[in-house]
């Protein structure tokens, strides 16, 4: 069993957010912290603050807070960041080139190492660091390369043969652009979902009742 087995998704999902902020405030070389500062960032309590930590180890010291950069090395660590898991794109189209272009996949856990598509006319192109082949020799390249993860930019229609070649060839973790649910196929999988209609949604609901 993990030692951090059992930690709720509430908590994990504030993980980022901590490091965002303590790597922006080791940036401005602010060494330390206290839990009521940092629950002011964070918008969330002193108390709340001092319980997620707690979850890992704690890492404060009384009288003193928290050591911005050491903190913020400790939460890099409970993240994974330096896993530099190998990852593929699947779907170079506008989306899939704008993440390959503009997402730092280095220091955020992954190393992007393949994309893929079907459409011809994207075979060959050069977006970020990689070179987009035909879907068609997925799986030559995952066998070779031991890929862990695959980032899904392709319609919800197209996803399903494309899962199963990929879970085929063991890749068990998914980054979902898709509205296509992975787990109600495949339990064991690993599935971080974006919907970015959903945050939308959630925008347009929030301003249309910020009077009520």
């Amino acid at each position: 069993m993990s030692k951090n087995e059992g930690i709720s998704m509430s908590v994990i999902r504030r993980l980022p957010r901590y490091y965002r902020f303590l790597s922006e405030l080791d940036e401005q070389h602010v060494e330390r912290i206290s839990s009521n500062k940092l629950a002011q960032i964070m918008n969330v309590t002193a108390s709340q603050v001092r319980q997620d930590l707690n979850c890992f180890g704690g890492f404060g010291q009384q009288g003193y807070g928290y050591s911005v950069s050491a903190l913020r090395q400790e939460i890099q660590n409970i993240l994974g960041l330096h896993s530099h898991y190998p990852a593929v794109l699947i779907g170079a189209g506008h989306f899939g080139t704008a993440l390959a272009n503009h997402v730092d996949f280095q220091r955020l856990g992954f190393t992007l190492i393949g994309g893929f598509d079907t459409d011809a006319s994207k075979i060959g192109m050069t977006i970020g660091t990689i070179v987009v082949q035909d879907e068609a020799d997925l799986e030559s390249f995952c066998r070779a390369h031991r890929v862990e993860a695959a980032f899904l930019c392709i319609p919800k229609q197209n996803v399903e043969s494309t899962l199963n070649r990929l879970y085929a060839l063991g890749v068990r973790s998914y980054w979902n652009f898709s509205h296509y649910d992975i787990t109600a196929k495949y339990a064991d999988a690993v599935v971080e979902n974006v919907h970015l209609s959903d945050s939308l949604m959630t925008l347009c609901y929030r301003m249309t009742n910020r009077h009520a």
